[in-house]
């Protein structure tokens, strides 16, 4: 409890310093890279330390002239809004009806909890999908992750910290069970619903595997698959080739651009929800 001393303020600062910098040393290597011409990252060795001396925008525009990282781009914004609002509607649900005592609500309680624990497998998840006729569709995307075990207890534990008098003088004045989510529960949890939407959102833009197993079809795939193909291939199949006269972007020029379009939406949303972080992990995961 005793105030901090000079030395050990500077200790700490450079420690958060020296992290900082370990973290941010490789964004910045792939920026740089992807900023770079051909000439002076085969000069470099395949990577740019810092900053390019004749930065130059060859490998975005080769990305994005055939159109396949927009469209890349688009399915997964899409997926990560449509994705992330369901899973928000679904979680709240069941966690807001197991936090109140309910018939059964043990039994529905355990059933959620057991897939904390155990789960099915490759193979009979995918037969699941193909029996369900999701197969090759967005949906197969979606809908199996409808509620995800971890975010449930955040929510529901955080629903039953709220004082049941409050909930009780607003059901004697009339209100009724989505009144009261609706007008006194959600107003009080934002901090917990930012980070919940945080977590779901990051697994959506970052679904890889569920991708690969379920779309057949590469027009539909998200922005993780082309990203693996640029990585792979430098390119993904039917994808842009350079014009006459213009520059010629390098392959790891390429796969650089690539990893930045994929990192900036998540770091662009990241900040406006960081002040909430904290707060709802802790309130959320902490029963009083």
């Amino acid at each position: 409890m005793e105030a901090p001393t000079k030395a050990g303020l500077a200790i700490k600062g450079m420690v958060i310093a020296v992290v900082c910098l370990l973290v941010l040393y490789p964004f910045v290597n792939i920026v740089a890279t992807s900023l770079a011409g051909e000439s002076e990252i085969t000069r470099r060795g395949g990577i740019i330390p810092l900053f390019p001396s004749e930065p130059t925008l060859a490998a975005y525009k080769t990305i994005f002239a055939g159109g396949v990282v927009s469209h890349a781009l688009l399915v997964s914004a899409g997926i990560t809004i449509i994705g992330t609002a369901l899973n928000l509607v679904v979680t709240i649900a069941l966690a807001y009806g197991l936090s109140r005592p309910i018939v059964g609500g043990r039994f529905v309680l355990t059933c959620v909890l057991f897939t904390m624990l155990f789960g099915a497998g490759i193979i009979p998840n995918f037969l699941l999908i193909k029996a369900l006729g999701l197969y090759d569709s967005y949906a197969s995307l979606i809908v199996p992750g409808l509620v995800s075990a971890f975010n449930f207890l955040v929510l529901r534990n955080f629903f039953q910290n709220i004082p049941a008098e409050l909930l009780d003088s607003a059901r004697i004045d009339g209100a009724g069970d989505l009144a009261i989510l609706l007008r006194i529960v959600l107003p009080l949890s934002k901090a917990v619903l930012a980070v919940v939407a945080l977590f779901y959102a990051v697994g959506h833009w970052n679904a890889f595997f569920n991708a690969l197993l379920y779309l057949s079809d590469t027009g539909k795939w998200p922005l993780p698959l082309v990203l693996r193909l640029y990585v792979l291939q430098g390119q993904p199949v039917g994808g842009a080739t350079e014009s006459p006269g213009e520059a010629v972007a390098s392959i790891q020029a390429v796969q650089m651009a690539v990893v930045v379009v994929a990192l900036v939406p998540i770091l662009c949303v990241y900040p406006f929800l960081q002040r909430y972080f904290t707060k709802g992990v802790l309130t959320g995961a902490i029963k009083g």
